[in-house]
């Protein structure tokens, strides 16, 4: 059997290649992508800002899957349910060693070899390492888990990402019912954000300065929004949040933008005593004005956060099972592409609003994989676009500057025009005497789904 990868071969170039899909391992699943996001960390990584996930490795890591194979002594996921061939699963996009100082301090999240996979070259097997391509391999030590009947594929998708960060970082923060929180940026983390502090019983604020974003602000339950092209500047919107709430400030600042800007004017958001969580500025090197005094006097707290302990993932999933139906998590999706076309995905940010891609497949017509030809048929049928984790096109805005063109068109999906010419597939394969490279059309209608982002520069999960 042979699949396919997106490889990342220089900044915003990348390469589809095919290999040989080998059985799993001993402790491993073998999945086929039913879905894989575009998300804000991996626009950072399409342009070489990635720490560690560098040129050769492939693209993708927020996803959803089918099990194909499981390894010898894998029965079930890691919260005990069984799984066969067939289910939906969700996995954590790291790995968590429990070996390390981190982890051995119970700082799972911050583990050092969370990435000894997805940082691999492609050409290294099993090849498959990142949500990008026709398959994908959980290793030991990967959390995953199978995903509720009720779940549409949409929803959990995002799952392993942005909901996860979400929950573990509002947990670190101590949110209580009752409290306020100012959520900047909405969109797919701050939405996500939001979701979850209203369910927390959190009054909510959010700052946004796209109608599309703030209009799904409003359908996921934000009791009130904060227009940054009327208050376009930070001491307008600090005044605006202060008078939200009662002249005291928030009690929280979530901070999903990724833009250091908009770090640097959380503190002014809260209350004294009050805590900023900042989750969307994770690339080493990009700086800002801050001051530091203001922190100190106010004693306001900054709660990092990256990633998460992996069984969030499992606490996300049971969220949008106990919540179905009262966030609207599936009119976040937005455009459809071609995997052959996955360049223009990526780029399809800079044009109009960042998305993450989702690579979507057909349910398959029954739970077994006989064939190359079933598999394929059934691992490559489309990817999608929906609403991003983290905003990278609108500017957070300073000081009182014009907006850039081009808004949002909030929850409108549009489809590419399915036949087009088949991209070509470098053959990289690690076989000896493996066929001769080949034509995308062994799925020439696999699409990719993106998520409109929060804001630029925001990552999603990296």
């Amino acid at each position: 059997m042979r699949g396919t990868v997106v490889v990342l071969v220089a900044p915003r170039q990348t390469e589809l290649r095919a290999y040989d899909v080998a059985g799993p391992g001993p402790g491993e699943v073998l999945l086929e992508v039913v879905r894989a996001n575009v998300c804000g960390s991996e626009l950072h990584i399409w342009r070489g800002h990635h720490p560690t996930v560098k040129m050769g490795s492939v693209l993708g890591h927020e996803m959803l899957g089918r099990v194909l194979t499981l390894g010898a002594g894998v029965e079930t996921d890691y919260a005990g349910a069984a799984l066969r061939p067939g289910d939906r699963v969700v996995c954590a996009y790291f790995i968590t060693c429990r070996k390390c100082p981190a982890c051995q301090a119970g700082r799972f999240n911050l583990c050092v070899n969370c990435y000894r996979h997805w940082s691999q070259p492609a050409d290294t097997p099993p090849h498959f390492h990142g949500a990008f391509g026709t398959h994908y391999y959980i290793h030991p030590d990967q959390y995953f888990y199978r995903v509720p009947d009720e779940i549409p594929d949409a929803a959990a998708a995002s799952a392993n990402c942005a909901l996860s960060e979400l929950l573990f970082a509002l947990d670190q923060a101590g949110l209580a019912s009752g409290e306020q929180v100012v959520v900047q940026g909405a969109g797919g983390l701050g939405l996500c954000a939001l979701a979850v502090a209203k369910a927390r019983g959190a009054k909510t604020i959010v700052i946004d300065g796209v109608p599309g974003r703030l209009e799904l602000a409003h359908r996921f339950g934000a009791d009130m929004v904060i227009d940054f092209r009327e208050h376009d500047t930070p001491e307008e919107r600090a005044a605006r949040v202060a008078a939200l709430t009662g002249g005291a400030g928030a009690d929280v600042a979530v901070e999903v933008t990724g833009v250091p800007a908009a770090f640097a004017e959380s503190i002014h958001l809260v209350r004294p005593g009050g805590r900023v969580v900042e989750l969307g500025n994770i690339s080493p090197g990009h700086l800002t004005p801050f001051d530091p005094g203001t922190l100190t006097r106010r004693g306001v707290q900054i709660l990092p956060a990256i990633r998460y302990h992996p069984w969030y993932l499992k606490r996300a999933l049971d969220f949008l099972a106990a919540t179905r139906g009262r966030y609207p998590f599936e009119a976040l999706l937005d455009a459809e592409y071609a995997l052959r076309d996955v360049g223009r995905a990526l780029a399809y940010p800079l044009r109009t609003a960042p998305s993450p891609t989702i690579v979507s497949a057909p349910p398959p017509s029954s739970g077994r994989f006989k064939s190359e030809r079933n598999a394929f048929s059934a691992a490559a049928a489309r990817l999608n676009v929906s609403c991003a984790s983290r905003n990278e096109r609108t500017v957070w805005q300073p000081a009182a500057r014009k907006r850039r063109a081009g808004d949002r068109r909030g929850g409108a999906s549009r489809r590419l025009a399915a036949g087009a010419a088949p991209g070509r597939v470098r053959d990289h394969s690690a076989v000896p005497g493996a066929g001769a490279p080949q034509p995308l059309s062994c799925h020439p209608d696999r699409f990719l789904r993106g998520r409109r982002p929060d804001r630029r520069g925001a990552r999603g999960g990296e």
